[in-house]
């Protein structure tokens, strides 16, 4: 990948000096978190989609999640504080983080939000989260990328 090709995920993990490999694939945002993990041969509970929220106080959060699960805004309100959370409108997204739906990624948003990662992350020596671009994922430690969002990890996902 050409220095220019790099997105701010990949500029701001370099600034920290964090390893982490990128894997880019045909961009398509209609892809669901599942087809991307088989596009990239790997197993769904590795491969994490970032969902932004607004608390009942207008707080901003972010979850970090994998992608067949399904936020649990009840578990995600508890662990923020918050009464109760609500996902953002999709046309919100851009302004507010500087990604486009299918390309949120939790590092190098245009502001930092407190991060929540789900806790089964850490449990795997490496996970994929978007590039912050469509078509774009990238795979690093969980620890690494725990540190670089200064996430908390809890259980943020509906349980069957």
């Amino acid at each position: 990948m050409k220095a220019n090709d790099k997105t701010n995920v990949m500029r701001v993990l370099d600034a920290k000096k964090i390893s982490y490999e990128s894997h880019t694939y045909e961009p398509d945002a209609t892809l669901t978190g599942e087809e991307i993990a088989a596009i990239l041969n790997e197993d769904p509970a590795k491969v994490f989609k970032t969902l932004v929220t607004q608390g009942k106080s207008n707080t901003y959060y972010v979850f970090v999640v994998p992608v067949k699960e399904e936020l649990d805004l009840k578990k995600a309100a508890k662990a923020a504080g918050e009464k109760s959370i609500d996902m953002i409108k999709q046309k919100e997204l851009l302004p507010l983080t500087g990604y486009v739906h299918g390309g949120c990624s939790p590092i190098g948003m245009k502001k930092q939000f407190k991060t929540f990662i789900h806790e089964t992350a850490p449990t795997y020596e490496k996970i994929y989260v978007s590039a912050g671009r469509v078509g774009a994922q990238i795979e690093l430690s969980p620890a690494d990328l725990i540190s670089v969002t200064r996430s908390i990890t809890a259980d943020i996902i509906v349980n069957d």
